[in-house]
């Protein structure tokens, strides 16, 4: 996102019921979902054709900010928790495919995202239907099954997950479910599954309080897709 936009979203006062997008920038969808986080997706004047932003907020407030093209490319994200931001590389190996997935059942990813702060950090995976879908609030679900590995910029593996997330092929995105993360230390479980879909118009809509599983004390990886 430019950067003077990204600090309008910063900007925002703490404690406000409402979320306040970048001039310029127009929100389609906000997603209530559980692990006490809600999701706002906007596009923005300028972007290229095909790319969507997503805002997401937690209990103290904005934890990350990033765009997915139409393939569903992780082509930038920024990272509140940590401060550090990462863009995808011009050139992947393997970039990940939405219509392969959709037209073949499976997509397999190998691609490298650059950060300032941080250097290369590499993600390794697939992606596959599973042939379970499900509808909520009148947006139909497909599930897939994921595995991913991460590695950072030494080569050294940092984390790995698997799971089951949703697409939605009306939206062309991916949404968060169930998931265990794995690192050289440690292994939880995670649950980031959408509630809620709340349309403009809507009450809730660009709300900035998450409703689902607030207050409990969970570890979260920053993993945005």
């Amino acid at each position: 996102m430019r950067y003077a936009a990204l600090l309008c979203l910063l900007a925002a006062p703490a404690g406000a019921q409402s979320f306040s997008l970048p001039q310029g920038c127009d929100a389609f969808l906000t997603v209530q979902s559980r692990s006490c986080t809600v999701g706002h997706h906007f596009v923005c004047e300028g972007d290229p054709e095909g790319l969507q932003r997503r805002a997401v907020l937690g209990e103290d407030g904005l934890e990350f900010v990033g765009a997915i093209d139409a393939e569903t490319q992780w082509i930038e994200s920024h990272f509140m928790t940590s401060g550090h931001s990462e863009r995808l590389e011009e050139a992947p190996r393997d970039p990940a495919s939405f219509t392969e997935l959709l037209e073949t059942g499976e997509d397999t990813y190998d691609f490298r995202t650059i950060s300032p702060e941080i250097g290369e950090t590499r993600y390794v995976g697939r992606d596959g239907l599973t042939g379970v879908t499900e509808t909520i609030d009148g947006v139909t679900l497909q599930q897939t099954e994921y595995s991913i590995v991460v590695y950072g910029p030494g080569g050294e593996e940092e984390w790995r997950a698997s799971g089951n997330e949703w697409i939605s092929t009306d939206f062309r995105m991916f949404l968060s479910g169930t998931s265990t993360i794995t690192t050289p230390d440690d292994e939880w479980e995670s649950d980031e599954s959408p509630v809620e879909f709340i349309f403009p118009g809507e009450p809730g809509f660009l709300s900035s309080n998450p409703k689902y599983d607030c207050g409990a004390m969970m570890s979260k990886l920053e993993i945005a897709k």
